[in-house]
């Protein structure tokens, strides 16, 4: 049996079956996205309800819309008529799934869900079902053939149901203005919203781990220092506690041959007087894109005038999980 070729008879499927979709979106996909922009934007939310691999699809639906800022939940078909139907409100937009349009369990809520005022979208693979009838915006997610070898398994359809789902969420998206910042604030555990929402100050090691020097001192004394602190450079600052320049291990080594006496001379003399700094305000986010873009291993952190405040060693990063 030819397993691989198998495989690819379904993933054909649902891709001609997503194909078909994508050339028949119209203005329905349009007013259905109208009608959630404006239910939210009226501090409304989207409830999302479905049975059976439908109602699978519709959490997902529901989490996508959710996190990207358009708040949704699922209402439980089963017991909606038992309490459950709470979680609705007047404003609010039903989005009701079903690849048949005549699941029995949301037929039967249909009439309760109209008694608020609510606008319903269904979404349906057939147009002249009672709940595509019943609804104020019909999309349709009509499939020609499942990707099951038994035409049974809900499979191209459930795959039609999801992207049509994501679409929507993404429209959403953008029509709302939602921005990585939105979304970091949504998934603070995940590496996006670490590095979105962490600031420098808050990764950074402070003044009692620097190896803050003046330019005045010897390279020995530079070494010492960074040695007592565990620091890859040294920070020499002036008479006003502003950043004078730094020193590191690997100045130290490209200038060591040259420079017999290197130990006892001014540390002044080999400073990297305008190194890369980042204030110490600003997103985590920007000090991997200097450390990248400039290939250091440490960033000198700054106030407002340019006074060192601490360090962001790249080795930390890891520690942060921003890497």
């Amino acid at each position: 049996m030819d397993y691989l070729e198998k495989a690819r008879r379904v993933i054909a499927l649902e891709m001609a079956e997503v194909q078909r979709l994508l050339e028949r979106l119209d203005a329905s996909f349009l007013e259905a996205v109208e009608t959630i922009h404006h239910c939210v934007e009226n501090r409304g939310k989207v409830v999302v309800v479905g049975v059976g691999k439908s109602g699978h699809i519709g959490e997902k639906i529901a989490a996508t819309l959710t996190s990207t800022g358009s708040p949704a939940v699922v209402l439980n078909s089963l017991n909606a008529l038992h309490g459950d139907l709470g979680v609705v409100a007047d404003g609010d937009v039903i989005l009701a799934l079903s690849s048949s349009g005549e699941t029995d369990e949301l037929v039967n809520i249909l009439p309760a869900l109209s008694r608020f005022n609510v606008r319903i979208i269904a979404m349906t693979g057939n147009p002249k079902s009672f709940i595509a009838q019943n609804s104020h915006v019909h999309l349709d997610v009509n499939v020609e053939q499942e990707a099951c070898p038994l035409n049974l398994a809900p499979t191209s359809s459930t795959t039609v149901m999801l992207v049509l789902g994501d679409a929507l969420a993404m429209v959403l998206l953008e029509a709302r203005g939602f921005q990585k910042e939105d979304f970091a604030r949504f998934h603070p555990g995940g590496r996006l919203g670490r590095t979105l929402l962490l600031k420098v100050n808050q990764i950074m090691r402070g003044k009692e781990q620097m190896a803050l020097v003046s330019p005045t001192v010897t390279i020995r004394e530079a070494l010492l220092k960074m040695a007592d602190v565990r620091a890859g450079l040294a920070v020499a600052v002036d008479d006003a506690g502003g950043l004078a320049g730094i020193f590191t291990h690997g100045d130290f080594g490209r200038h060591f041959r040259a420079h017999a006496d290197l130990l006892e001379r001014t540390l002044g003399d080999f400073l990297i007087r305008r190194p890369i700094t980042i204030h110490h305000d600003k997103l985590a986010v920007e000090v991997l894109h200097l450390i990248e873009q400039h290939r250091i291993d440490d960033l000198v952190v700054v106030d407002d005038e340019n006074r060192p405040v601490g360090v962001v060693d790249s080795q930390d990063l890891a520690r942060f999980r921003l890497i």
